[in-house]
């Protein structure tokens, strides 16, 4: 059973840092935003690529009649909070006890 909980806590550390690498992500588009980026830059389209799937379906979910600011990072920011604190933390649980 050691192997299992081995590969599950594998598994909990590579999630922790995908998310950690695409938290920092959706930082830099969010202040990226702030101010007028050149729409050629590589690094500017390839953070648009990376985080607009995202940061578009929670849009479809908002509100934004009222508010005129883009709160979508912010929700995406507490999503993967939620993700790092819930889901990497029980995988390592899990393969705590498995060992």
């Amino acid at each position: 059973m050691f192997i299992v909980g081995n590969l599950l806590h594998a598994l909990a550390t590579i999630i922790h840092w995908v998310l950690n690498i695409y938290l920092w992500l959706v930082i830099a588009r969010a202040i990226i935003s702030w101010v007028n980026p050149d729409p050629y830059n590589p690094i500017v389209r390839f953070l648009y690529q990376v985080t607009e799937p995202v940061l578009y379906r929670v849009r479809r979910f908002l509100p934004l009649g009222a508010i005129p600011i883009d709160i979508s990072p912010i929700i995406v920011l507490l999503a993967i909070f939620f993700l790092d604190a819930f889901l990497v933390r029980t995988l390592e649980d899990i393969a705590i006890r498995m060992r």
